[in-house]
């Protein structure tokens, strides 16, 4: 059975107050990474045989994925905190729900079910809240009607919206116009049941989880350099082998407080347990570039992924401009490099991101009017921003931030809060528990004031 309700009780608004003369010191360990969670998941049920998962981020997102897993056939158990079962039915064994899927806030569940869902001869209507029904679903509804899948949507391809797979889903080669780990992985998902060859062409590199985790479970990919960009192939129909998979402490979580860390002057905190896989870690690698003091300690292989624990400390940052050709490997994180350029020297310019007007909400124009709202100068491109910091003095704050069904800029805004002259407050604070249901509880055990 899957307990299926959130996370304790979520409220719906927060209030961060500034830190004074305090600084943030001490320990946490990072969540499960939310990519890996919902991967997990889905290989498990497509495993013949029991597949372990410790250590599984327990937010709404994931939660929602489990209870979609467990609707297509496969047994979903939670036997601990962070501790799940999944008994799988093998590659093509999946079976119809018989209810729809409702996939709340998460676009990675969302968008990779629909590519597990295409490779089998079943229906199933995905549905979803207010920002993921907004969210188009264009760039992976055609390459996998490319395969044979149908699509039946609202206007603009977005849900609700019931995906049906043909009787024998066809193996294609996809130029992908995006670096999107969720475009490949839809494509590779459905492709696991289709006679044949599989390739997907990348115009850079995207997060490589999935193919990560397929190796693992013992399907046949491969990947390799094409200029600037990658090529993946994956051989169709495999049969998949139950593991134990150990979820890496997620970058994306991480760094909340690793920005918090960087700010707070005479701070010092370990975050122990982060993936630091090269495509997910571009965040910390221009917080360095800026001046940020991240050591990496205990580093090590966890389930094929690199993992370390981070040793930050406090000081002053410089702004930089953040190199596009890195804007994959932290197209998740620049909200929160926001807040650290709000608080740097100089100006951090980020362009090349146009992506993020497509994400839970606009968020170049969210953060651009949050940032102006917080009295921290700002301009607006259509692809990114520019952030003239104030050198370490702390903007006015003393403003209300809706934080517009995104986690993201929720949990940005509160940790501008620590470091502003009065308190921010964000509203719609419950999405927080979409990514990183214990946010509070490990700022405020570092010494922040969140309520």
């Amino acid at each position: 059975m899957i307990p299926m309700q959130k996370v304790g009780h979520p409220v719906t608004e927060l209030t961060a107050h500034p830190l004074a003369r305090t600084s943030l010191n001490g320990e946490i360990t990072a969540p499960g990474d939310k990519s890996i969670s919902h991967r997990a998941l889905m290989f498990g049920a497509l495993a013949v045989g029991q597949t372990t998962v410790s250590g599984l981020l327990e937010g709404d997102d994931v939660r929602a994925t489990a209870a979609a897993v467990a609707a297509l056939g496969a047994r979903v158990t939670r036997t601990g905190p962070g501790d799940w079962q999944v008994d799988g039915v093998g590659v093509g064994g999946l079976s119809e729900p018989g209810t729809v899927l409702d996939m709340g806030n998460s676009g990675t569940g969302a968008r990779l079910l629909m590519g597990l869902v295409a490779g089998h001869p079943i229906s199933a209507t995905f549905t979803g809240d207010a920002s993921l029904s907004r969210r188009p679903m264009g760039r992976i509804t055609r390459p996998l009607q490319q395969m044979g899948a149908r699509f039946q949507g609202r206007e603009g391809d977005r849900l609700p919206m019931t995906v049906t797979g043909p009787e024998t889903v066809m193996p294609i080669s996809y130029d992908s116009p995006v670096a999107s780990a969720q475009v490949k992985s839809a494509i590779l998902l459905a492709g696991l049941n289709a006679p044949g060859i599989t390739t997907v062409r990348e115009p850079k590199p995207s997060r490589d989880h999935t193919e990560n985790m397929l190796r693992q479970f013992g399907a046949e990919v491969s990947s390799e350099a094409d200029g600037t960009g990658r090529i993946v192939r994956l051989t169709g129909q495999p049969e998949l082998t139950p593991q134990r998979i150990i979820v890496p402490g997620d970058p994306s979580s991480a760094a909340f407080a690793t920005v918090a860390a960087l700010l707070s002057d005479g701070g010092k905190v370990t975050i122990r347990n982060v993936g630091i896989n090269p495509l997910r870690a571009g965040l910390f690698d221009v917080l360095c570039s800026m001046g940020g003091r991240i050591e990496h300690g205990n580093t090590r292989m966890q389930g094929g992924e690199p993992v370390a624990d981070l040793i930050v400390e406090g000081g002053p940052l410089a702004g930089v401009t953040a190199p596009e050709d890195n804007a994959a490997a932290m197209i998740d994180e620049y909200p929160i490099l926001c807040i650290a350029a709000a608080l740097a020297s100089g100006r951090t310019v980020m362009r090349g991101i146009e992506e993020l007007r497509v994400k839970e909400s606009d968020r170049i124009a969210r953060m651009v009017e949050g940032l102006r709202a917080a009295g921290v100068e700002v301009a607006e491109h259509e692809d990114g921003m520019t952030v003239t910091g104030s050198g370490g003095i702390p903007p006015r704050g003393g403003c209300t931030i809706d934080a517009g069904h995104d986690h993201r800029i929720g949990m940005s805004f509160l940790i501008l809060g620590l470091f502003c002259e009065r308190p921010i407050t964000v509203t719609g604070a419950e999405t927080i528990a979409t990514s990183y249901p214990d946010f509070v509880a490990h700022l405020n055990g570092l010494g922040a004031d969140l309520r």
